[in-house]
């Protein structure tokens, strides 16, 4: 996309782009629930290793990231897949 230098809004996300990060959002979320898990993991030798409920909760933050990938490519596969008006 080619940006308008004399645009004053230029700075600003468009409509489309807000449309996107909000269709993107369950993922992003599921992501950063993943990473504070592997985070908790990386600290848990101070407190002797990790719990069961640290390695739980790194499964389920895998899982969840699986999932949303999935549904994520599913939505935006439907979106480009839809008839488009010519």
């Amino acid at each position: 996309m080619l940006l308008n230098l004399n645009d004053n809004d230029a700075d600003e996300p468009t409509p489309d782009d807000l449309a996107a990060i909000d269709a993107e959002q369950p993922l992003i979320t599921a992501e950063l629930m993943w990473l504070n898990a592997e985070i908790t993991m990386l600290n848990a030798d101070e407190r002797g290793g990790p719990s069961p409920l640290d390695w739980r909760r790194l499964r389920r933050a895998e899982a969840r990231v699986i999932r949303e990938t999935f549904a994520y490519v599913a939505r935006s596969t439907a979106r480009s897949s839809s008839p488009r008006a010519a």
